[in-house]
């Protein structure tokens, strides 16, 4: 049985769409459900997992979709949308209306200094100028934003002494304050400035399987350092980071930088490449050693399904030409149109997994704003399957790393804590 229900013009963010479609998968009798705004990808995944119906023809990026396949279809979608309703119901009780705009928002907020946006990527340009007019300081971390405005934003930050992270940033931490996806490391003396998330993340997690902490860990977006916008962000990253009496050593991760990158600090420039990876770098500033990895197997074909893009470019970097891998990067701009970002809703790469063929190689990143318990959805996927999991995490992660990498190794997988060496041990 099928149900399928359109709401035109009715826009919820991804995070709430992802907890609705939750709502629906927990109905007994339920196989499949989808709760997103009608972007042309959510429509094929749906059409794909068998749950479009006609009432969903003509749905365009501004409609609502719900769709739910099972003997209790029906009572899935009403799951669905009581979900919506008691999230609208929960904003409207704040009393005063919420303010319409960034700027509104900080007159609020006294002393405010940072604005985080993530908000469709048509819309992203027009609130991170606002917040920049309020005098604050942005984190971006929406995603398709056109190169020209990222480079007019960030002229424009840097003319008011501000910092502009992003576009498409997914983690930071400064002065202790974690923002996007980020895990719990400890403070220390190694400033980061990162191109993307989940190499702040890796880099991050590695030093703090050693010991050693960081002392800030700036995002810059992943086209900072590319030849349009010439490492713009980066270069005001690391000249806080030399000024900043709390910062003895700086890691700039990123692909080969088109900019030239200096500070009178020590500077060490993880820039993935052939030979190059995280886990070098970490264990070379670190000083520390991290523990033993599990034996490889010896698979003829691998299936790399990643949600962190640094983490699916230094596999295939390690792999190279090889017909035996595939990598694809689940967290990449073509599939987080108007849905939830990987590492906090499973669904596609659970559906990934049953595509899958040979080994399956995994990367589960932790921490703050990821998916609460990604095992609990993963692990039964890969139960009978050969396959390796890299964890990005650490001890103090709400997830519980220990917790994780035992259920994922009561499914059967091997369970890594570096990307470059599982990858390198499927050679």
């Amino acid at each position: 049985m099928l149900k399928a229900e359109l709401r035109p013009r009715e826009y919820h963010d991804s995070i709430v769409l992802m907890l609705a479609s939750r709502r629906m998968l927990d109905v007994p009798g339920t196989e499949s459900a989808m709760a997103a705004m009608a972007t042309p990808l959510n429509l094929e995944l749906m059409q794909e997992a068998g749950l479009w119906g006609s009432e969903l023809e003509g749905a365009g990026p501004d409609d609502l979709v719900l769709a739910a396949r099972g003997e209790q279809a029906a009572a899935a979608v009403a799951a669905g949308l009581s979900a919506l309703t008691e999230r609208a119901a929960a904003r409207a009780s704040g009393g005063q209306p919420p303010p319409r705009t960034v700027k509104t928002a900080a007159r609020f907020l006294g002393g405010a200094n940072l604005a985080v946006v993530s908000v469709p990527g048509e819309h992203a340009t027009w609130a991170s100028w606002d917040a920049l007019a309020a005098g604050l300081n942005v984190f971006c971390f929406s995603d398709n934003v056109s190169v020209a405005d990222e480079v007019l934003l960030k002229d424009e930050a840097l003319r008011r002494g501000l910092l502009f992270m992003g576009p498409d940033c997914g983690t930071a931490i400064v002065d202790g304050v974690g923002l996007g996806f980020w895990n719990a490391v400890p403070q220390g003396r190694i400033g980061i400035v990162g191109a993307s998330g989940t190499g702040i993340q890796q880099l991050s997690c590695l030093l703090a399987h050693q010991g050693v902490g960081i002392s800030h860990a700036i995002g810059v977006g992943g086209r900072d350092l590319s030849p349009e916008v010439g490492g713009r962000m980066t270069r005001e990253a690391i000249r806080r980071l030399d000024s900043d009496a709390d910062t003895d050593l700086i890691v700039v991760v990123s692909k080969p930088a088109s900019a030239e990158l200096s500070a009178r600090k020590p500077l060490v420039q993880a820039l993935l490449a052939p030979g190059v990876d995280l886990t070098e770098v970490a264990l070379r500033v670190g000083g520390g050693k991290l523990p033993d990895d599990p034996p490889p197997p010896r698979p003829d074909r691998v299936s790399g399904i990643f949600s962190g893009g640094t983490l699916r470019d230094e596999a295939a970097l390690i792999w190279g030409q090889d017909p035996r891998f595939s990598a694809v990067d689940y967290g990449a701009d073509e599939y987080t149109r108007g849905r939830p970002h990987p590492m906090i809703d499973n669904t596609i790469r659970l559906d990934a997994i049953r595509r899958a063929e040979g080994l399956i190689y995994l990367d589960v990143v932790l921490g703050r704003g990821a998916h609460p318990d990604p095992a609990a959805e993963l692990a039964p996927a890969l139960r009978g399957r050969t396959a390796t999991v890299v964890l990005i995490g650490t001890a103090g992660d709400p997830q519980g790393l220990d917790r994780q990498r035992t259920a994922f190794e009561a499914a059967g997988a091997r369970v890594y804590l570096s990307n470059s060496r599982a990858a390198r041990a499927l050679l």
